[in-house]
Order: structure tokens, then C-alpha cells, then sequence
């Protein structure tokens, strides 16, 4: 497959990639039609999906019957009226019908929303008028319908709800009142009924609302090359091939669901492994990994600081072979016990919603732990200064890609609707990512935090990170959000937020205060400790397991 689309596909290491990595596009490039439906022919009795969940039921889905079914899909919803160009909500939390809908989605040309199921009536309000959604396929969750009703009212361009009930048709018609049955409308539909529809590579195909540290949410609009563009996540990065079983962990309204468990991995001819469980538990997860021998394994490192706390030596995961991390900077004291305990490197990568993968550790490099690694190479990488000039190594500055005549495959389009937010992160032929980094002399990167996450406290800069990281190397700490409280004296101080193991809950108190701070101060340089420490019982996140330090911020600003 991946000889269609690169003209080059095995090199021999990090600066052969480098160097020589050249896509071929086609004119009207549908990942549906030009790799999924391929694959169909070309493996019909591969496995696509492994889907399990915590009730124990289990569903192996092929090439060829996820051609057929996503054919059925696509023929229902063109018979709802929903055509190219239309723009579709999907909140199915980890639903197999998700991977259905999406690829009749694209199939159609039309613009698929993933959302998560945390959604409140104000939440779909906002993406129901802002993106002018015509219908939302979700879950059969008396949560979830219930919040999409209230929204109705106040969201005019909606026409169509489809609720996803259960595996079979439901006897009683509708799902729920006001909402079409999912399963009873694929079963009447004929697979050779819809009409192909024919993209353009700049049509929009996929949008995403993503949360910034301020104001509503942004509409970051992909094409349908991003699809192309995580071709280098699942097959280099994730160094997958037709017979790995890959597991990633995220939720399917989190843009690292496509990431991580669809585009990249099915370049590749992997299986897709997805356990559908309600709430995250390591030993768990663990127990999945080991009955359905998951060979690639992939998560935030929120999980990986869980999984570390479980005795690893009690689950037999010998068919695991390669393992990847990205959504926030890893701790390099994760690496380690992490290592010690399976002896798999962990390979660590940086994008965001905007982007596909655009830095990070690939099969041919040795990790540095706690690095993003080193620019993509279908991404050219700048590391500028506040004024715009470039930093020099070791020199902190903000992670930029530069845009020539042509956007490189996987950027976004812009954000949706929003000309205005779209220079102000894109302009001077490059987009501003907002993250902040150094790069090493061997170039490597290394991850400072948001822009408006550095913490400046008596003329110092300090970045969250190198504090958590410090942090983190004690027994005592599950996890930790470095964030600055403002101060009269020196401008800011810095203040942790910590979740302490069971084992020391008990010891929370001003004496294991001084410990940590202590600890902090011969782990890294003095000035950095935290002068105020709390112990909570658990962080706020982001549903993708990112930390919102903003919301720390927030709450120590009312107190």
C-alpha cells in the first residue's frame, strides 16, 4: 500500500527519511476509496478491527466486511439527505460503529465533527450552530441524547439525529423518540445503492473543536490530505506493518483517535485493537493487552504512570514489541521504570490538532528520554525567538512550520470561520504552534510548555515541565501540574499540584511539603522549586488525559 502514496517507502535511517521522504498525490485523493476499499481487495480476510469491551463481547471485523458495511452506512445516509459538503457530529465514545461512520462519512465528502460524549447542551449548541451541523450520530446514552434534545431548540440546522442503540436492529423502530434507529437503517440499506461521490484534495473533510487556555473552542479544519499525512505516524512512527495488532488509547471525540486508531495504522494493514470501556483501569487494560496479544502499544503519558504503578511482571506481554507516547511531555523517570520493567523504549512524538505528527523519535534514533525527537520530514521545522529570528541550540523559542507556496501535507486548512484566529497563529510563512522548546546539539527537542504556561519569577523563566520532571522522580508522586500564582515580591512563585501514591496519602502534610521541595532543589536548579505544594486526589484533564494547568490557574486566582 504505502508504495502508491511515497516514492520512497524503506529507508536506512533518521536522515535517509529525512531527506528522501516524497508523497505521491492523487488528483482526488478518499482514504475510503484509495486505501480502505483497496485493502478490501488486496486482503479481504485481514482483520481491521479487533473491537472487545468490559462486558466481554467481541468483534473481529475484516477488510472486506468493513468495505460492505461502510458501503450499507454510506447508503443510509445519503437516502437521510446527507451529501457532500454536509457537516456530520459523531459522539460514540469507543463504539465500533464510530470506524463505520467515519469511513461512510468520507465516502460521502462529507465533513465529519468528532465530539466527545462530555458534552453539555451549551457545549452542542456552540458546535451545532458554529459549524452549522446538519446531523449527530451518537450514542444510545440517556446522558448524551439527553443534552443533544435540550440543544434543539436552539440549533436550527440540525435535520437529522441517529442514535447507535446496540449490535441488532431495535424492535420497538426508533431508538428513542425523535432519534432514527443506527442498526435497523444499515439493514435496509443496499450497499450498491449510494452514489460515489468525487473530492477535491482542499474540500474539508474533517474538523475538530479544540480548547485553548481562553474563549470558546476553535473549528480547526482539516483537508482530505490530512488523511495522507499519518501515513508517516502508523508506519514509521508506530513502525507498524500488516501483522500488528495496534492499541492506542483515546477517546474517539479526541483528534488522537485518528492519530493513533485509523489513518496511519491502516496504511500500514494493521489491525485496529479497541477495548470499549467506560472508565480507564490499568490493570484492565493490562489484562487486554495480554489475552489479545497486542504487538504496538501506544498512550498519553497520564497512562503510562499508571500502568508503572502495577507490578508489570504479572501480565504476560511478550507479543508486545514497540510502544509510543504523545499528548504531553513524557517524564524521563516514567522512561525508566518503564524500561526496567518491560526493557521497551519508549518512543515519544509531538503534534497537535492542528497538525499531524511533526516531531518525534523514530525507529532509526535512539531516545533521549523526556525528548519530542526530531522534526518529521515531511515538516520543516523552525525554533524562533520572540522577535522571529531563529534560536540557536540550547536557546528556549516556539515551535514553528514553515509554509512555502504549498501547505505541507497534514497541516490544517484554517480555522473554520475564523479568518481573524487564523493569521494570528499563521502568518510570515509559518504557523505559530504556541508550544515552546530547545533543541539540543544533536537536534533533538525538548518541551518547555504553552506559551502561556512559562512561569517568570524573580527574572527567571521557568517551564513547567522541567519541574515536573524533577517531581516525578520521587516515590511519593503519581503526578504532578507545575503553574505560577502571582506574587508581590517576586512577580510569580511557583506552585505544585499534586496526586500523592495510596501508600503516602496518610504522610500529606507540611513535612513531606519540605521533602519534595528539598528533593526538587537537588534534582534540578534551586530556583525552580515549588514554594506552595497541594495534594489533591486527582488532576484536571483535558478527555484526551492532557492536564489543564489553566484550570488551576483559574481556581487559585477566586481563592
Amino acid at each position: 500500500m504505502v508504495e502508491r502514496f511515497l516514492k520512497q517507502t524503506t529507508f536506512s535511517s533518521y536522515e535517509d527519511y529525512n531527506e528522501h521522504l516524497r508523497f505521491i498525490i492523487p488528483e482526488h485523493f478518499n482514504f475510503a476509496y484509495d486505501v480502505m476499499d483497496v485493502w478490501a481487495e488486496e486482503k479481504p480476510d485481514g482483520i481491521a478491527i479487533l473491537w472487545t469491551n468490559e462486558k466481554g463481547k467481541e468483534r473481529r471485523t475484516t477488510y472486506a466486511q468493513l468495505k460492505t458495511e461502510t458501503d450499507q452506512a454510506a447508503a443510509y445516509m445519503q437516502s437521510l439527505g446527507i451529501s457532500k459538503g454536509d457537516p456530520v457530529m459523531l459522539i460514540l465514545k469507543r463504539r465500533y460503529e464510530w470506524w463505520i461512520a467515519m469511513l461512510a462519512l468520507h465516502k460521502l465528502g462529507a465533513v465529519v465533527i468528532p465530539a466527545t460524549h462530555m458534552l453539555t447542551k451549551h457545549d452542542i449548541i456552540y458546535r451545532n450552530t458554529r459549524a452549522s451541523i446538519k446531523a449527530i450520530i451518537c450514542v444510545d446514552d440517556p446522558y448524551v441524547m439527553g443534552q443533544i434534545e435540550a440543544a434543539m431548540p436552539e440549533s436550527p440546522t440540525v435535520r437529522t439525529l441517529i442514535a447507535v442503540r446496540n449490535d441488532s436492529v431495535s424492535d420497538s423502530g426508533n431508538a428513542h423518540p425523535g432519534f432514527a434507529d443506527w442498526h435497523r437503517g444499515i439493514a435496509s440499506a443496499d450497499a450498491a445503492s449510494f452514489t460515489r461521490v468525487l473530492n477535491n484534495n482542499d474540500d474539508t473533510m474533517l474538523m475538530y473543536f479544540t480548547s485553548g487556555t481562553s474563549g470558546e473552542p476553535k473549528m480547526v479544519a482539516h483537508d482530505f490530505l490530512y488523511a495522507m499525512g499519518h501515513l508517516t505516524t502508523g508506519v514509521f512512527w508506530h513502525n507498524l506493518n500488516e501483522s500488528s495488532i495496534h492499541l492506542t488509547v483515546a477517546d474517539t471525540g479526541w483528534g488522537k483517535a485518528v492519530w493513533g486508531k485509523f489513518y496511519g495504522q491502516w496504511f500500514a494493514g494493521a489491525t485496529v485493537f479497541v477495548y470499549d470501556h467506560e472508565k480507564f483501569d490499568a490493570d484492565s487494560l493490562l489484562r487486554q493487552m495480554e489475552k489479545y496479544h497486542v504487538t504496538s502499544f501506544c498512550a498519553p503519558p497520564t497512562i503510562y504512570r499508571f500502568m508503572i504503578r502495577e507490578d508489570l511482571s504479572r501480565y504476560d506481554l511478550s507479543s508486545l514489541r514497540y510502544c509510543c507516547t504523545a499528548g504531553e511531555a513524557l517524564n524521563p523517570a516514567v522512561y525508566d521504570k518503564f524500561l526496567k520493567q518491560t526493557g521497551i523504549r519508549l518512543m515519544e512524538g509531538f503534534g497537535q490538532t492542528e497538525t499531524t505528527m511533526t516531531l518525534g523519535t523514530m525507529p532509526w534514533m535512539e531516545p533521549k528520554p523526556g525528548s519530542m525527537g526530531k522534526p518529521n520530514g515531511q515538516y520543516q521545522i523552525a525554533l524562533l525567538k520572540a522577535d522571529g529570528t531563529p534560536c540557536e541550540d540550547g536557546e528556549k523559542g516556539e515551535i514553528a512550520i514553515k509554509v512555502g507556496k504549498e501547505k505541507p501535507i497534514g497541516l490544517f486548512k484554517e480555522y473554520y470561520r475564523d479568518p481573524e484566529l487564523t493569521h494570528e497563529a499563521w502568518h510570515d510563512g509559518y504557523y505559530f504552534t504556541g508550544d515552546m522548546a530547545w533543541r539540543d546539539e544533536d537536534g533533538y527537542y525538548w518541551f518547555e510548555g504553552r506559551k502561556d504556561d512559562v512561569i517568570k519569577s524573580s527574572g527567571y523563566r521557568i517551564g513547567p515541565f522541567e519541574v515536573e520532571s524533577a517531581l516525578m522522580t520521587h516515590p511519593a508522586v503519581v503526578e504532578c501540574a507545575i503553574t505560577g500564582v502571582p506574587d508581590d515580591i517576586r512577580g510569580m512563585v511557583v506552585k505544585a499540584t499534586i496526586v500523592l501514591g495510596h501508600e503516602w496519602k496518610d504522610k500529606a502534610g507540611e513535612e513531606l511539603v519540605q521533602e519534595l521541595q528539598q528533593h526538587v532543589k537537588r534534582e534540578t536548579a534551586p530556583y525552580k522549586y515549588p514554594r506552595i505544594i497541594e495534594f489533591v486526589d486527582e488532576l484536571p484533564k483535558t478527555i484526551s488525559g492532557k492536564i489543564r494547568r489553566v484550570e488551576i490557574r483559574q481556581k487559585d486566582s477566586k481563592k
